[in-house]
């Protein structure tokens, strides 16, 4: 074949493939946008998941699969955000009793190191821990609670207070008998005078507390007396599992494994009023209460993205909380809890409030959520430098704590990671890793009694005590928690620079 022709059959190709893209192209661009089409005879509208044909009116059969796609894509990101706060619960139960035991009623894990309490999405790294999680379907429970100096709470799963134990308790540290009970029982059978008695939304329930008497003579006195039991049953002494010593993850499962534990919770729990409306849009990607999980390709494909779609739609809520603004003028700083202690109003559920906290955090109670002069904790947090950038792992930053910082108690500032939530993990053994606070003896203050804080992959020489160290590309924000916080808090006479970027 000489040149000339291979010159034609190069034209031709060419002006063939010019005509095909020109047609693809005209297929893409040719539909009406959603806001003018006519949505009547024989018109193709262009949406976000692409062209969609009207024939007389009716949608072809290939444009109804593209519509159903695109309703339970929107179905599925949409209920991660609303499952967030009780599928991360969920997980922690699944996780703490693969890792620590605590599948048995009155058996509480204790977490002290940094490898346990790093398995905890937000964890504080300043005082221990003691959880239970216990599932009231096999019974109302009954706890009898020691007098004492502690801090505890029941919380429904969607992490809920439903009673405060110990000090903030009903029981005001003098100790009392409590009774829980599920949320389709009869709370009138359980009427007792000398007991205390909740009635849970929720038949799964969590049991935090913390001892703050720290006397060893204390604790044992306490581990001894506290005990719980079914009603009607035995009583028997709590067991705490400690100094495991275990590395874990509690942060809620990505992929197909969320949507395996929103199908036990729909299960394992009654149908709320409010809920209604996400059981119809989990029906058709395979969720149904008192079915099998068992999604078929599509629907498995659907629910994967939706789940990736959901968590990113919720991290950006994390990120640009769009309903609320920085606690301070000229900061990044917000201020925790932008919802009700019930999470909903007189006129709407705190949907995307509720799902901010939830993704980045675990719990609640009236001390967090509305804290007062002298009482409680408030909980700050940054994501941005000085200049509103996002903070990375690469980059060396500086922040300055003010001489007196209103707190009644202690102040600590700790570093998590983005990914995971948890306390970031750079390698480090010790709780300084990722927590400085005002009760440590290493941090070197200025003269002026205010102290430089350093996070970065770079320690400055001589402060390398005022240090934690970032890792990879791991980005990380931190929470700045006030103890007791005092009225110069509240009244912004006292505020938090943002953090500078040294390099």
């Amino acid at each position: 074949m000489n040149k000339p022709i291979y010159f034609l059959l190069g034209i031709i190709f060419l002006a063939v493939s010019c005509i095909q893209e020109t047609q693809t192209t005209k297929d893409i661009v040719s539909g009406k946008k959603l806001d003018v089409a006519n949505l009547y005879g024989d018109e193709t509208i262009s949406t976000p998941y692409g062209n969609v044909d009207l024939e007389h009116s009716f949608i072809t059969d290939e444009s109804s699969e593209k519509l159903f796609d695109a309703m339970d894509l929107q179905r599925a990101s949409q209920a991660y955000i609303w499952s967030t706060p009780t599928v991360s619960f969920y997980t922690w139960k699944i996780e703490q009793d693969k890792n620590y035991g605590t599948g048995d009623i009155g058996t509480f894990a204790v977490l002290k190191s940094l490898k346990e309490k790093r398995g905890i999405v937000t964890a504080n790294l300043t005082t221990p821990y003691i959880f239970h999680f216990y599932n009231l379907n096999k019974g109302a429970l009954v706890i009898d609670y020691p007098a004492g100096a502690t801090a505890g709470g029941v919380l429904d799963f969607w992490q809920r207070p439903i009673t405060d134990l110990g000090l903030t308790g009903p029981d005001k540290g003098q100790g009392s008998k409590y009774i829980l009970v599920g949320p389709e029982d009869d709370k009138s059978k359980y009427e007792d005078k000398n007991a205390l008695v909740y009635q849970s939304p929720t038949n799964n329930i969590f049991i935090g507390l913390r001892l703050l008497n720290p006397s060893p003579e204390f604790a044992e006195t306490f581990k001894k007396n506290l005990k719980m039991g079914k009603y009607g049953g035995t009583m028997v002494s709590s067991t705490f599992n400690e100094n495991l010593d275990k590395e874990w993850s509690a942060t809620a499962y990505r992929g197909m494994e969320y949507w395996k534990t929103l199908h036990t919770i729909v299960n394992e729990e009654p149908v709320r009023e409010q809920d209604k409306v996400w059981m119809a849009m989990l029906e058709p990607l395979g969720i149904k209460k008192g079915e099998p999980f068992s999604p078929n390709e599509r629907q498995t494909k659907l629910l994967k993205e939706g789940a990736a779609l959901g968590e990113l739609m919720t991290r950006n809520l994390q990120h640009n909380p769009r309903m609320a603004e920085p606690y301070w003028e000229n900061t990044s700083w917000y201020k925790s809890f932008d919802f009700t202690i019930p999470q909903i109003t007189d006129y709407k559920v705190e949907l995307d409030e509720r799902a901010i906290w939830f993704y980045e955090a675990v719990t609640s109670s009236k001390g967090m959520v509305e804290p007062s002069v002298g009482k409680g904790q408030v909980y700050m947090t940054t994501k941005r430098d000085s200049a509103g950038r996002f903070l990375r792992a690469d980059k060396n930053y500086k922040i300055t704590i003010p001489k007196d910082v209103p707190v009644a108690q202690f102040w600590a500032l700790t570093l998590y990671s983005e990914n995971t939530r948890r306390p970031y993990d750079n390698g480090g053994t010790e709780l300084s890793a990722a927590n400085l606070d005002s009760r440590m003896d290493q941090l070197q203050y200025n003269e002026d009694g205010s102290v430089d804080l350093y996070i970065g992959p770079d320690a400055p020489k001589g402060l390398e005590t005022n240090h934690m160290k970032t890792v990879d590309t791991d980005g990380w924000w931190v929470y700045f928690r006030l103890y007791a916080p005092k009225e110069a808090f509240f009244n912004k006479s006292f505020s938090l620079p943002d953090f500078i970027r040294l390099n």
